[in-house]
């Protein structure tokens, strides 16, 4: 089987299924993970998949959202260059906005001990990593939890951050571009993020370069919106110099 003739199917397996997975296609195609790699990258590229952790999508699925345990093990070491990054824009004193994701989810966890801050989270998990830190001064945010993201969301979380006026907001996305701007799978998170945005002097976006480009169901802000982007070198200088334009700064970690 050529090539082409392989991606068709693949792409059909997709569409049937929802999604495909490398180890499955290898199997089924008697080739190697690694040319079923590459026969995912080319559909992306085209536009007709997007990849995932392990696999890949059909392009159309905006509403797509892996879980948390997907997302922790996704470009691992892109996030912790990018959690690294992200220490060098805590202030001295005063208070910062964690929003829920797995890479500000890092940067909860990169926190020096000697960090003395009043932090507000409506995520569980940051939650926990930030419980017995001896200098954050810690504020849950209430809410429906979404088994998904286990991040609080709707009335309550909606009101507490419509209270509080917060230095640095470190907020994450499933997709941002200069044309769709900031979005995610799901309206009610999308909700929070936004009043969240709004209850910063500064916003701090923290997200991988495979995220460039990828648009989601629920928008919750322009890339504008964005005082700094921090992502991983897989942006590209093109990509970088338009979203500089835009008057967000860029760090490439």
């Amino acid at each position: 089987m050529y090539a082409a003739e392989r991606q068709q199917e693949i792409l059909r397996l997709a569409r049937d299924g929802g999604r495909v997975d490398v180890v499955s296609l290898a199997e089924e195609f008697q080739v190697t993970a690694e040319t079923i790699r590459r026969d995912l990258k080319a559909l992306d590229r085209a536009g007709l998949l997007r990849r995932v952790h392990g696999g890949a999508i059909p392009a159309g699925r905006l509403d797509f959202e892996p879980d948390l345990a997907e997302r922790e093990s996704t470009s691992a070491d892109e996030k912790d260059r990018i959690a690294k990054a992200a220490l060098a824009e805590l202030p001295a004193a005063g208070t910062l906005i964690l929003d829920a994701g797995s890479t500000v989810a890092r940067l909860a966890a990169a926190l020096p001990l000697e960090t003395e801050l009043t932090v507000v989270t409506h995520s569980l998990p940051i939650a926990a990593r930030l419980a017995d830190h001896p200098g954050i001064q810690l504020h849950l945010v209430g809410g429906r939890v979404r088994h998904r993201t286990r991040a609080a969301v709707d009335a309550w979380a909606l009101r507490a951050y419509g209270e509080i006026r917060a230095d640095v907001l470190f907020v994450a996305a499933n997709g941002f571009s200069a044309e769709h701007g900031l979005t995610t799978p799901d309206l009610a998170e999308a909700a929070v993020k936004r009043v969240a945005v709004a209850a910063a002097r500064r916003v701090v976006l923290l997200a991988d370069s495979s995220k460039h480009g990828q648009e989601h169901f629920a928008r919750f802000g322009d890339l504008s919106d964005v005082d700094l982007l921090i992502t991983d070198s897989g942006l590209s200088p093109d990509d970088t110099a338009a979203i500089e334009r835009g008057g967000t700064e860029v760090v490439r970690a």
